[in-house]
């Protein structure tokens, strides 16, 4: 198999900016790598959007999601004929069913449920919801500098409340696919026992990472080994066959 492109999906209260420093280092191996722009307007409507764009590309691909955007490539990778595997960063890794809140319901809240604020917008009966500027820090990415943060709280990209509570309708992609976990040990928005069953139940390969729910960005060295460590593995697989 050729060497897949790694298409990265952020999560809510993000963009694909928050690739970034991943991004430069998985170049810097050799291999090639696209943010996507998650819609966040629904886990349907999201997951065929990564899905179309997958199609899109030549080749074999690694789905990479963070947060909310695990839940989308879950979706997406039973969509995308061409996805040999898939990656979680401090993720949801949802079943059949589920909903990215209604599979960390019975864990307590790890900060972020405090720290949402609600919003109408034009179309929908749904909120959307935003993290309050002053909480972004502690609840988002308290092991990157204020500084760093305060952008990030101004910038930040609104995710429907549809998105979030609507079940996953099909059968998750990492059943078929082979998987790799990256929990963040000290994250308050999915509680870290919460990404240890994920990573459990769907039997992936996984690491501790002593850092924030913005991993990628505070501990993007070990963020970007984990992808390259699943793009030779995807390769060779499928070359050994």
């Amino acid at each position: 198999m050729a060497t897949p492109t790694v298409l990265l999906v952020h999560g809510a209260f993000a963009d694909g900016s928050a690739w970034a420093q991943v991004i430069e280092r998985l170049h810097e191996a050799g291999i090639s790598a696209q943010a996507l722009a998650n819609p966040l307007r629904g886990l349907t409507v999201d997951g065929e959007y990564v899905a179309s764009a997958a199609a899109q590309t030549a080749g074999p691909v690694l789905l990479v999601g963070h947060s909310y955007g695990g839940a989308v490539i879950t979706y997406a990778g039973a969509k995308s004929a061409n996805a040999a595997g898939l990656v979680y960063v401090a993720a949801f890794g949802i079943d059949t069913g589920e909903s990215a809140l209604g599979a960390v319901s019975n864990y307590p809240d790890p900060g972020l449920g405090v720290s949402i604020e609600p919003r109408t917008y034009p179309g929908s009966t749904e909120p959307e919801f935003y993290i309050k500027r002053e909480l972004f820090h502690s609840a988002f990415a308290a092991d990157l500098p204020e500084s760093v943060t305060a952008i990030g709280a101004i910038s930040q990209r609104p995710v429907s409340g549809t998105a979030l509570g609507e079940p996953l309708s099909v059968r998750p992609a990492w059943k078929a696919l082979p998987s790799w976990f990256a929990v963040a040990t000290e994250d308050h928005a999915i509680h870290p026992d919460a990404q240890r069953m994920f990573a459990e139940r769907m039997g992936a390969k996984t690491i501790e990472v002593n850092g924030s729910h913005s991993i990628a960005a505070s501990q993007p060295d070990t963020v970007a080994g984990l992808i390259i460590e699943a793009v030779h593995a995807v390769a060779d697989s499928h070359s050994n066959n």
